[in-house]
């Protein structure tokens, strides 16, 4: 039995272990966080932490997550429940519930809709079976699953960058048809899934597959354009989009410098001009720069982070450049 399980079961009980942690104990992998859902409401779990003589984090509490410290790990334990997004708002609404199958039925994906209890595993999707196959499902009708939540198809990207696993055709054309619903989420949400998806191992898949279901569109629509982007030059022999992944796949993975390689030739197709028989991209640093900074901005970044990832695009092609070898490894 795992040994955090142990000692939550011994806070508050019944409980289970859900999610994340149980799909990557199913792989082999050590779970970076631990997440509990319960029956209990809220005011009764932060009592429990309390009696157990512990301090309960309650940032989360309206949403019905209590934290806890546990070996060293911020545990969530968080109250059955659905959640879903109203017309025009920004911010999921949340109702508490009684039922295990009610809160798994609602969840994203097949392998993200399993919890344990003891030793006992609960797959009523069969997340186990997705795991073997490598592929992202959707609980249900995709459609359903996003409308209930835009913010799920960018999380199909993130898991596919961390896993290496395909995404389930049925979720890429359900996606590709309410991409623009994205844009009822908050930003902040959008910086904390690409943050995670741009230091994936398998950031090249999450990338593609965000041009695939058509998310740049809305989130960036600078980058949107460089799909199939001929870029008629001779230090380049693929499109624009194809080298700007390769960038990103070949930097190091710092978040700043992983945001500075997808977003280096950001301004490309705005300063294009025709020479003979090449384009040119004269200053497309300089305005890159720009951009990024008006890109920053509208996606809430911190200053600190504007500054240094728009320094990194101005300045790429220096041969000082941290930028320079993942884009010269990009060219064919």
């Amino acid at each position: 039995m795992n040994k955090i399980y142990e000692q939550v079961e011994k806070i508050i009980s019944p409980v289970y272990m859900v999610g994340g942690s149980v799909r990557d104990e199913l792989m082999g992998i050590e779970p970076k966080d631990y997440d509990f859902i319960t029956p209990h409401n809220p005011d009764t779990i932060e009592q429990k932490v309390r009696d157990a003589k512990r301090k309960p984090y309650l940032m989360g509490k309206r949403f019905g997550t209590i934290g806890v410290k546990v070996s060293g790990y911020m545990v969530e334990i968080t109250t059955f429940r659905t959640e879903r997004y109203q017309k025009g708002s920004r911010k999921p609404e949340v109702e508490f519930v009684n039922d295990i199958m009610t809160d798994l039925g609602r969840r994203d994906f097949t392998i993200n809709a399993m919890v344990k209890r003891g030793n006992r595993l609960i797959d009523p999707f069969n997340g186990r079976g997705d795991i073997k196959k490598q592929i992202i499902k959707s609980v249900g009708n995709a459609t359903t699953r996003f409308k209930e939540d835009p913010l799920r198809m960018l999380r199909a990207a993130r898991f596919s960058a961390q896993l290496g696993f395909s995404i389930d055709q049925a979720v890429l054309k359900s996606a590709t048809k309410l991409n623009y619903r994205i844009l009822q989420v908050s930003r902040e949400r959008w910086v904390a899934e690409m943050d995670r998806l741009l230091l994936s191992s398998y950031v090249d898949r999450g990338l593609n597959d965000l041009m695939e279901m058509g998310l740049f569109r809305y989130m960036i629509p600078e980058l949107y354009l460089q799909k199939d982007y001929d870029q008629n030059s001779k230090y380049h022999a693929c499109d624009l989009w194809r080298h700007t992944v390769r960038v990103t796949s070949s930097a190091p993975p710092d978040i700043n410098l992983r945001w500075a390689a997808l977003l280096h030739d950001i301004a490309k197709p705005f300063v294009r001009i025709e020479k003979e028989d090449r384009s040119t991209y004269a200053n497309h640093d300089i305005l890159g720069r720009e951009m990024v900074i008006r890109l920053g901005r509208y996606w809430r970044w911190s200053n600190k982070r504007i500054e240094t990832v728009s320094e990194l695009v101005k300045n790429h092609l220096r041969p000082d450049s941290p930028l320079r070898d993942a884009d010269n490894t990009s060219k064919e």
